[in-house]
């Protein structure tokens, strides 16, 4: 998971100083004018240790907002499927996979929200902190807790679209997978083949997501670099063409960190032999409603 963290930072980093004009606070934070860029000016400045800037916050901040994340979505998933009854559930279960996602994530930002923080201001604002020890403090004394959590709504407008498209999406491409792609039952396939359609369908997923939440996530970058900001006000500066610099570097991140999550989290259910449900399918009650079944 360090060095999970480490790769990400690197990717998170270059994507969050390639998106923003320079002008913000002074030419202390800027931008990039392409992820290749980035990274030679990265290593140029501050050699490979560079990459791994805010290293810590977001191994912290992704930790507990997946933690979060993945517990409530399969609490709500029960949660919902058992108050709309098990028709219900096959006939909207993009629908409970929405609401069920969104739910989760709500709490889930309430958890990254000051690590995002935290990693923003290291990352895009040289100078300011090295560490995750020395920014919060400063963070703090600066603007008191509301530092840490005025991009929460920005956040919620950023993640909850992604966790929408993230679980419903790699649901259904899982259940498209079964079905279209893969030669047999998936009871039939090993844990490793199993595997490896749960990495496809969550980089698929992945680039849906990077897609969906570009524009908030740009906003959410520029609140955390520069004090006093507003998200109306950002959204004015960066116009409609500024809210999808940097797409290209999210969606190589985004890609990646959805397809390795759904991996891990899939893979620790297989080593600690936990329920994994195969795709479902039309309950035999249906079945019998509809005349499907003799």
């Amino acid at each position: 998971m360090p060095c999970a963290a480490s790769v990400a930072s690197s990717a998170v980093g270059l994507h969050t100083r390639r998106s923003y004009p320079s002008t913000w606070s002074s030419a202390v934070c800027r931008e990039h004018k392409s992820i290749f860029k980035g990274f030679s000016i990265t290593i140029k400045e501050d050699s490979m240790r560079g990459l791994a800037k805010g290293w810590a916050p977001t191994f912290i901040g992704y930790s507990m907002q997946g933690l979060c994340k993945f517990g409530f979505y399969e609490v709500f998933k029960i949660t919902y499927s058992d108050i709309i009854g098990e028709e219900n559930t096959y006939l909207w279960r993009t629908s409970l996979y929405l609401a069920a996602s969104a739910s989760a994530e709500f709490f889930a930002d309430i958890a990254l929200a000051p690590m995002e923080a935290c990693k923003v201001r290291i990352q895009t604002c040289p100078g300011y902190a090295s560490n995750l020890r020395q920014c919060a403090p400063k963070m703090f004394a600066e603007e008191g807790l509301w530092a840490f959590y005025k991009g929460v709504v920005p956040l919620w407008m950023r993640q909850i679209p992604y966790t929408m498209m993230k679980f419903a999406c790699f649901e259904r491409t899982v259940e498209l997978l079964y079905k279209h792609v893969v030669p047999k039952p998936r009871a039939e396939c090993s844990k490793s083949e199993q595997l490896v359609v749960t990495f496809v369908a969550g980089y698929i997923a992945g680039v849906f997501c990077a897609i969906v939440s570009h524009p908030a996530d740009s906003v959410v970058s520029v609140l955390n670099k520069e004090s006093g900001s507003s998200a109306f006000g950002v959204l004015k500066k960066l116009g409609p063409k500024g809210v999808w610099k940097g797409l290209v570097a999210r969606i190589i991140m985004i890609g990646t960190l959805t397809a390795l999550q759904w991996f891990i989290y899939d893979s620790v259910k297989v080593y600690f032999r936990l329920p994994r449900p195969p795709p479902p399918e039309m309950p035999e009650s249906l079945k019998k409603k509809l005349g499907l079944t003799e």
